[in-house]
């Protein structure tokens, strides 16, 4: 992700279907670092990966590290390629999955979850303001949220009323 910050309020533009794909994992047990470890590992390894084959349909990806919580945002052009890379037994997804399911399993020390969300053609609106390329505005184009997409309603496609409320200086509140 570039630090360059993007004075100008923007918006996501990306056309037809895409997958929203988050994962994570929680420490449940600080200290069982030799159960937690190979989990936190695998997932550079299945990262770099991917970035490597431009044909895999990962769009693209953030990270949000926490102490106990870890979780990555991952946007896929198609679940049939999301699908496809999870369960390619030559890939490095398949094999940790399965070192997990022996190592850790069901015993607590070390929970791991997903989320998928298929995000159909103009099913999704987002904003940026003062900030670096983020989210799905990093891995898609952005272009001005002015006129029609100067709203979130707007950027949906729906009907919106032009009456914003104001802001505490009297001014017309900007909808983010």
């Amino acid at each position: 992700m570039s630090g360059d910050i993007i004075s100008e309020r923007v918006t996501a533009d990306i056309e037809g279907e895409f997958v929203v794909f988050r994962i994570g994992m929680r420490i449940n047990k600080l200290w069982k670092v030799h159960k937690w470890a190979p989990v936190f590992v695998a997932m550079p390894r299945m990262l770099r990966e991917l970035e490597a084959d431009p044909d895999s349909g990962l769009l693209g990806y953030q990270r949000n590290l926490g102490i106990r919580n870890h979780i990555l945002f991952m946007y896929w052009r198609s679940f049939e390629d999301l699908h496809e890379y999870a369960r390619d037994p030559d890939q490095e997804h398949l094999p940790a999955w399965q070192e997990y399911n022996q190592e850790v399993g069901s015993d607590g020390d070390v929970g791991i979850w997903h989320e998928t969300f298929l995000v159909g053609d103009g099913e999704y609106e987002a904003v940026y303001n003062n900030m670096p390329p983020f989210g799905l505005g990093n891995v898609s184009e952005r272009v001005p949220a002015s006129g029609q997409r100067e709203t979130a309603a707007g950027r949906l496609g729906r009907a919106d009323d032009d009456s914003m409320p104001e802001s505490v200086d009297g001014s017309a509140a900007s909808e983010t």
